[in-house]
């Protein structure tokens, strides 16, 4: 039995920076909207801003995942890194979008029955400045997640092709979409608010409130699948699996795969557990080195039973 690794925690330092940047802009926007949808009697702009206060929540688990996954990064209990870190992260992240996609229906379906008169001019402006500041963040949070990309590289037997194993940093992507939502939140707003004050159409703030529950909840359910999938290492169906069978069904040492486990240990990076069979004499490095053409197979464990 041969094991090879190589480091594959590493980190997403301008992701973590921008992450920061975003958590300070939000939580101030969020103080901004709530008082004035306090004052400016906006229920939109108020629900706007307790929105606002739950993003700023997720974003600071956001970063904080940054943070221990950064600090723990040589803590030798942990066997592949701490790249969960910022999964758990993500997934909780994803939770707490959920119960906005909840809390703004609610409140929208509650607002349909009990219209209160709203401040119109002001509380446009506070909605525009609150849209702003959330394109900002969404602006930091993509460039941040350039750090991140998939790769190409040409096979040793005989074909090329790009490669996108997943890697995308889930952590960043649910502090983006959080940052989304709260834009989209904001447009439904200002849309709601124009409706009311031009044609008088107060109904278009509770519906708008709907349509915006339902979109984000399509993401905070989709982001649920993702990050758990790779917190119950649920990925042997990875486009990596099947490269991995490839290689060793046209290796020239006959062998066939008796037992393989695959499963993800840092963005776009995997650990392989692989027996195999094997007709006549062969060792284990040979097929490390057929195997490494997959650069994103960072841990490899490779076991030769007599077939």
């Amino acid at each position: 039995m041969s094991t090879h690794t190589h480091a594959f925690n590493e980190g997403n330092p301008l992701a973590e920076s921008r992450t920061r940047w975003a958590v300070a802009l939000t939580s101030l926007m969020m103080v901004v909207e709530i008082a004035g949808g306090w004052f400016y009697n906006s229920m939109a702009l108020l629900a706007d801003g307790w929105h606002m206060s739950s993003h700023a929540l997720a974003l600071g688990l956001a970063a904080l995942a940054y943070s221990l996954a950064r600090r723990l990064a040589n803590d030798h209990r942990f066997a592949f890194g701490t790249w969960k870190i910022e999964i758990l992260g993500g997934f909780t992240s994803a939770l707490l979008l959920l119960l906005v996609a909840f809390s703004m229906a609610y409140q929208s379906i509650e607002r349909l029955y009990s219209p209160t008169p709203i401040h119109y001019d002001q509380a446009i402006v506070i909605a525009f400045v609150g849209l702003a500041v959330n394109l900002v963040c969404a602006k930091l949070l993509h460039a941040g997640g350039h750090q991140q990309h998939g790769h190409d590289h040409a096979h040793d037997h005989g074909h090329s092709h790009g490669h996108d194993h997943g890697a995308h940093d889930l952590n960043l992507r649910s502090a983006y979409l959080h940052v989304v939502a709260d834009a989209m939140t904001s447009v439904l707003a200002i849309v709601a608010l124009f409706g009311g004050k031009l044609w008088g159409a107060d109904w278009l703030d509770p519906t708008m409130g709907i349509v915006g529950a339902v979109l984000v909840g399509t993401w905070a359910i989709g982001l649920l699948k993702s990050t758990s999938r790779v917190l119950l290492d649920a990925e042997m169906d990875a486009p990596v699996v099947e490269e991995i069978r490839e290689v060793i069904a046209q290796s020239p040492v006959k062998a066939s795969i008796s037992d393989l486990h695959v499963w993800r240990v840092a963005t776009g990076k995997y650990a392989c557990i692989l027996r195999l069979s094997v007709d006549g004499h062969a060792t284990a490095e040979e097929f490390h080195r057929q195997l490494a053409v997959h650069e994103e197979l960072v841990h490899v464990t490779v076991e030769i039973a007599a077939a």
